[in-house]
């Protein structure tokens, strides 16, 4: 998926009023501020109660569910093969949120400052901040693209990675 297919879909869900954050590998390209490899999918966090807006725009576009793993994730995938994996996010008054895991008693948090914003070609886009990316880039046996992206935010922020 390219950048100016994400910047598409990110228009999309703003024209249809619905909030989301660009996580994974572009989101950490977003935070660097530029296209560090080639991307097969795009996440997106979106608030849960505005899914309905998220699941009318994507498929007035032709985008059509191709995995249900509610109410942790779900995918998206269109016609010519672009996915997106979407993760239902609960806000809570303080603007903090919690995304539900495959352990109940433990769902995944999202404290309210990691909500920031990148860029992708000069466009400013909503994504999540470096702490939270690397926070999820752990407790797991990482890939190279894990090693490609955690080698860009450290370079880049100057942080503490697992790997």
């Amino acid at each position: 998926m390219g950048a100016d297919e994400v910047l598409f879909v990110l228009e999309l869900l703003r024209r249809a009023e619905a909030d989301v954050w660009i996580g994974g590998g572009w989101g950490i390209d977003a935070l660097i501020g530029e296209q560090t490899r080639d991307h097969r999918d795009l996440d997106l966090m979106h608030r849960r109660d505005q899914e309905a807006a998220v699941l009318a725009a994507l498929s007035a576009e032709g985008f059509v569910e191709t995995l249900d793993w509610r109410p942790i994730r779900f995918v998206m995938t269109a016609p010519d093969g672009r996915e997106l994996d979407l993760h239902p996010l609960v806000f809570a008054p303080d603007g903090s949120a919690t995304q539900a895991s495959p352990d109940p008693e433990h769902p995944f948090t999202y404290p309210a400052t990691c909500f920031v914003t990148g860029t992708i070609n000069g466009t400013p886009v909503p994504c999540l901040s470096a702490e939270q990316q690397v926070h999820f880039h752990q407790g797991y046996a990482p890939t190279p693209r894990d090693h490609h992206d955690m080698t860009h935010l450290r370079r880049a922020f100057g942080i503490t990675t697992h790997f």
